[in-house]
Order: structure tokens, then C-alpha cells, then sequence
């Protein structure tokens, strides 16, 4: 058989046996008919609280979220979707589109240009969030477990506040999207570094599709109840070829709990036992554009790879590890996984993509892990504790060779857009 692994933009065949292989992936529900019309239903006939129009006001300024480039929303759809419903009460010149980046880099002109469209990119007013940055930051006091919160000026000062994303489940948040886009999509590098600590996501809680008991999402919640400030939520859910097939408006948490109960019905799948060789995309691109983003691959494989197995990641990886921020030196600090792990989880004090790599110290120390990437190399891969093949097919074949004849691999062609649990362990709540 032959399975086509999202990768990049074009994806990657690899020949696999028949008979050894289990292929996991989402449901292939259509696009819905009408998208437009889908997210002006959303927002006339929200979820919970009143319609987006009855929240307009003359004079107002308004502020929009969206993903950034590393994530695959249909802001070429949902933003006009948006403005259409501002249209006639409040003036294109009052409304700022702010990127929620987190702490990841800013987008581009060209980027930008790219995910919205130019017309559009030209015609708003488009800022990139800066958790670095303090002139972009209010302080709003310390919310939830202890958590200092900083969040985006623009955001803070706007009058009405309207937050739009996809939802699907993350792998120590519980799921994407709702308050995550604001909190910490929005926050200060102090309050996203708190979030996301060490001890937080070293909690069992702290996993894919768990939102009740969980010490990350909790907070998250609890910071975005205080000072999120949303007026206005619109999620959508999307299929394996990154198109709307749901959408969910209204007020911040209702919106977000019904659209993630359908995420986990789309996403997660059962499996019979552990696996020998994972065989895992991260969804290809965008979300494959570096190595940073392929912890969610990577996760989502060592969910049901055996202790002492193998996960191979196919990855284009054309940003790199990323060059920006200390993901590459953090990972490459220690001469082992054992000694990287236990080195972040010592630190008192937050070291900024400590999380990240944190979560490839514990996928390291369960499986070997092989990268197929067209742009890392061998050598800095094997810095960071990773190796790297060129020829699937000859790797996996060699593979179940070592393992021996009763040997399985499971394949997860879409990455983390499919998210297996073990059949038998206790399954995760979005409550």
C-alpha cells in the first residue's frame, strides 16, 4: 500500500505493507456549502448571548484576533466574514486586526498578504502582537494560580474586543482556540512563560483534549475570565484539507465548549495497544514550517508508540528549528534527553521555548525519533538528539526488520489533526 503523508505543500508518498499497518486519520467531512453564510449564521445566531450586530455601536473601535502564519485559519474568510457584519455601523478606519502570535515571530508584509489576501491586507489596519515588546503591553495584574498577566495595548484599549480561530485538540492546553487566541495568543513572554511552565505541563492533566483538571487550561480560562475582555468569539472547525465544516459564535466560553465537543468527535480516535513504528506528519504546511511546531506531530505519535519504539517525522521544516528565539539552544544544551528534561524541570526561573522543548525531552525519552525534513540536515539534528533519514521507505523496511514479524506500525497521515488514545486508558475530558 502507499499512503500520502501531508507534508509541505504537496505532500509525501511512502510505500508501507498491508498487512503490518494500521492508517489513522480524521473523518473526510466536506466543506460546508456555503462558508460565508456558514460564519454569518455564526454570528446572527450565536451559540450563547446576543448576535454580533446587537454589540455595534457607532464610534466604536474594534478588535479583531487571527492566527498567525503557523496555523491553518481561513482568515481569507472569517475576517471579511467579520467586517461584513461591522459594515454600515462601524468605520473600516476604527478596526485593528491584531495578529495573536504568542510568542512566536511576527508575520511579514508578504505573509500577511498571503493569509488575508492583498486587497484586504491593504485596506485594514494589520498589527503583529509582540510578547517582547513593552510598549505593546498593559499590565492587568495577577489572575488565576499566581499568573502575571501583560496583554497586547491594542486589544486592551479597543472597544469591543471580538476574538476569531479554529479549535482542535492541543496537545497541554486542551484544545486551540476560545481563550486560548487571547490568553496567551495575546499576553506578555512573562505570562505566556507562567503558563506554560515546566511544573504546569509536567502535570498528567496537562494533555491533548483535557480542558477539566487541567492546570494550563485552567488558567488560561481563569486569566481570560478576568482581563480577556472578549465581546465576541468565532470558531470554526476544519477537515483534513484545511476547509470550514462547522462554526460557532457568541460569548467566549459557550461558543468554545460546543465547538471543542465536536473537535474531539472530528479528531481523537481509538486504538487497540501500543505500536512498534509511528509513522507521523505535522499536517504540512503551514504547520510543518519548523521543527518548533512538530512537537504536536511528535506528541500526538508517542500517545500510542511503545517504550523503546520508533516515531519518523515527516517534516518540511523550511523555517528551520526556528532561527528566532532558544529552541535550537535549549535543545542542544544538554548531552542527553534524561539530562535536558530534568535540567528545564530544575530551573526556577522560565527560559522562553522551555516548554517546547521540554515536551520533545519526553517524546525522546519514551521512542527514537527520525526526521524526514528537506531542510535540516543531519549533523544539527543529531545535536539535538534527533536522526534523520531520506528514504522512508528503506528506514521503515529496515525497522520491522529490527522489530521482528509481529511488529506494527500505525501511520497518522495528517499528524495532529488526528489524535489517537489508547483503548482502555482513562479518556480525556473537555468539560
Amino acid at each position: 500500500m502507499r499512503v500520502k503523508l501531508a507534508y509541505g505543500r504537496t505532500g509525501l508518498e511512502v510505500p508501507l505493507p498491508d498487512n503490518r499497518t494500521t492508517v489513522i486519520e480524521p473523518p473526510h467531512l466536506p466543506e460546508v456549502e456555503d462558508p460565508a453564510g456558514t460564519l454569518r449564521e455564526a454570528m446572527r445566531e450565536p451559540v450563547h448571548g446576543p448576535p454580533l450586530r446587537d454589540l455595534l455601536r457607532p464610534g466604536q473601535t474594534v478588535a479583531i484576533t487571527m492566527c498567525d502564519g503557523t496555523r491553518p485559519q481561513p482568515r481569507h474568510l472569517m475576517i471579511p466574514a467579520v467586517l461584513a457584519e461591522l459594515a454600515g455601523t462601524v468605520s473600516p478606519c476604527d478596526v485593528t486586526i491584531v495578529v495573536a502570535t504568542g510568542t512566536h515571530r511576527g508575520n511579514t508584509r508578504a505573509e500577511l498578504a498571503q493569509m488575508l489576501g492583498e486587497e484586504l491586507a491593504s485596506s485594514v489596519r494589520v498589527v503583529n502582537h509582540d510578547a517582547r515588546d513593552p510598549e505593546q503591553l498593559v499590565w492587568m495584574g495577577q489572575h488565576g494560580q499566581a499568573v502575571p498577566v501583560w496583554l497586547n495595548r491594542h486589544w486592551v484599549e479597543a472597544d469591543l474586543r471580538i476574538t476569531t480561530g479554529y479549535v482542535e485538540p492541543h496537545m497541554f492546553a486542551g484544545f486551540t482556540g476560545g481563550p486560548k487566541t487571547v490568553v496567551p495568543g495575546l499576553t506578555g513572554l512573562d505570562t505566556a512563560l507562567t503558563l506554560y511552565s515546566a511544573e504546569r505541563i509536567a502535570d498528567p492533566q496537562a494533555a491533548w483534549g483535557v480542558c477539566k483538571g487541567n492546570p494550563v487550561y485552567d488558567d488560561i480560562r481563569a486569566v481570560a475570565a478576568a482581563v480577556g475582555n472578549v465581546d465576541f468569539s468565532l470558531d470554526v472547525l476544519l477537515n483534513r484539507d484545511h476547509q470550514i465544516v462547522a462554526a460557532f459564535g457568541g460569548s467566549l466560553f459557550h461558543a468554545h465548549s460546543e465547538a471543542r465537543h465536536a473537535a474531539r468527535e472530528l479528531a481523537m480516535r481509538p486504538v487497540r495497544g501500543e505500536f512498534d513504528i509511528v509513522l507521523t506528519s505535522n499536517g504540512g504546511y503551514p504547520m510543518d514550517q519548523n521543527l518548533y511546531q512538530c512537537n504536536k506531530g511528535l506528541s500526538a505519535a508517542a500517545a500510542i508508540v511503545k517504550p523503546g519504539g520508533t516515531i519518523i517525522c515527516a517534516a518540511e521544516c523550511r523555517d528551520g528549528f526556528p532561527d528566532h528565539g532558544d529552541y535550537r539552544r535549549i535543545l542542544m544544551s544538554a548531552p542527553s534527553p534524561h539530562e535536558l528534561l530534568a535540567d528545564i524541570e530544575s530551573r526556577r526561573s522560565a527560559i522562553a521555548d522551555q516548554w517546547q522543548a521540554q515536551v520533545l525531552a519526553k517524546v525522546l525519552i519514551k521512542a527514537r525519533v527520525i526526521m524526514r525534513t528537506d531542510h535540516l540536515g543531519a549533523a544539527e539534528l543529531s545535536k539535538a538528539h534527533l536522526e534523520s533519514t531520506d528514504h522512508l521507505g528503506d528506514t521503515i523496511e529496515a525497522l520491522l526488520a529490527e522489530y521482528g514479524p509481529d511488529a506494527r506500525i500505525c501511520v497518522l497521515p495528517t499528524g495532529p489533526q488526528t489524535i489517537p488514545y489508547v483503548v482502555g486508558r482513562r479518556r480525556s475530558s473537555v468539560r
